[in-house]
């Protein structure tokens, strides 16, 4: 088969303090992440978002020691997953991709480049598809992929989501299983998936099918799991004046405490690693919505990590995936085909979903003005007196 590698995707984190406010104008230069009406936009509101979260974020950090473990685990899973498939009989350079800090993405493809591989199985670290996650990656690879003639000589193929792998399922349903025999009587105890959010308007104008991944995975998990408890899945780490994706984790918590819920698993559904959201997010402030809630039995089940079961499910989709015909970048958006990673360009009359993206554009131009004149002090209505 020639020389094989494996790169993993994912999307990165600040090593250490310092590196947060880069880590964050990164994530918010992706038109992935925040959907602006024209590209110089981006890179001044990434600046001006991060600015002003910079400070609270390492403020989170600080309390999960100081900086991420996501790239030290993500290298663990690496070696773990190379390990796994010379036990398999297929020898793998493993190559770790990250979005927005490092390694890069392109600081991966720079190695692949010079170890003139002959076949490629591109895995994101994502179970589920979504625009702002995997897409986001896939069009970076796109790009480079079409301006790079060594990669065009890799036989590459790509794996878009895997949530339905046998063994990841059964990888999830064990740590659960764990912790539900840490209570009492755990067939009583609530299971709460807690997912990423995003924009609600990603599934419904753009057509991301993250949510029905979710909600497959999460069915499927409690087939495989085969308990009696009562579950809900909810959504976490909402930012700005959006709507996304409900119910909201938060309110979904206080929700549960006011039925009287005493005994709670928060399982991190679209998680494969600890890092910010799992270790602040959820073990420090939702056990804190939890307590103020009335709920005093709150645990956590561990991100997937290394679990061997896991390491199997990765190990099987690059296996599977060799074995099978390529399946390539420009693929993705064909099997994804209701999926529109950018809004229509062209504006047109009448109720459209092209003269709503617009009037959205318009609005929100409207929005960043306001905004940064807020900030700045100097702008129209401080010139006509009204701010």
């Amino acid at each position: 088969m020639g020389r094989v590698g494996v790169l993993l995707l994912n999307l990165g984190g600040p090593d250490k303090l310092e590196d947060v406010g880069p880590f964050l104008f990164n994530l918010f230069s992706d038109p992935e992440i925040i959907r602006l009406p024209f590209p110089w936009l981006q890179k001044p509101l990434a600046w001006l978002i991060a600015s002003r979260r910079t400070r609270q974020s390492q403020e989170n950090y600080k309390q999960i020691g100081g900086g991420s473990p996501l790239r030290r685990i993500t290298e663990a899973q690496g070696e773990a997953l190379r390990q796994q498939l010379r036990a398999s009989g297929q020898d793998a350079n493993i190559y770790i991709g990250m979005r927005y800090w490092h390694p890069y993405t392109e600081e991966a493809i720079a190695k692949m480049t010079q170890d003139e591989l002959e076949r490629l199985v591109i895995l994101p670290l994502y179970p589920q598809f979504s625009i702002s996650t995997s897409g986001s990656s896939f069009r970076l690879l796109d790009r480079l992929w079409q301006q790079d003639p060594k990669l065009q000589q890799i036989d590459y193929t790509v794996i878009p989501s895997w949530h339905k792998q046998p063994s990841y399922l059964q990888a999830m349903a064990e740590l659960i299983a764990q912790e539900l025999d840490q209570f009492p009587n755990p067939d009583e105890v609530h299971i709460f998936f807690s997912a990423h959010g995003v924009p609600k308007s990603y599934v419904e104008e753009a057509g991301d099918p993250y949510q029905q991944e979710i909600e497959e995975s999460t069915y499927l998990i409690m087939q495989t799991l085969n308990r009696p408890n009562p579950h809900i899945l909810a959504y976490q780490s909402r930012v700005g004046p959006l709507e996304w994706l409900q119910p909201y984790t938060e309110e979904a918590i206080q929700e549960l405490g006011a039925k009287g819920v005493k005994d709670l698993v928060v399982v991190p559904i679209s998680f494969v690693s600890e890092h910010i959201e799992t270790l602040q997010e959820i073990d420090i402030e939702y056990r804190e919505v939890a307590e103020e809630a009335g709920i005093p039995n709150f645990r956590r089940v561990p991100a997937l990590n290394t679990h061997p079961v896991f390491i199997k499910a990765l190990a099987d989709l690059v296996i599977e995936a060799l074995k099978s015909p390529s399946f390539k970048l420009s693929q993705v958006t064909q099997m994804k085909k209701k999926v529109r990673i950018y809004p229509p360009e062209r504006w047109e009359w009448g109720l459209t979903t092209s003269a709503e993206v617009w009037n959205g554009r318009i609005a929100m131009l409207g929005f960043i003005a306001l905004i940064i004149e807020l900030i700045t002090g100097h702008g129209l209505l401080h010139m006509i007196g009204l701010l």
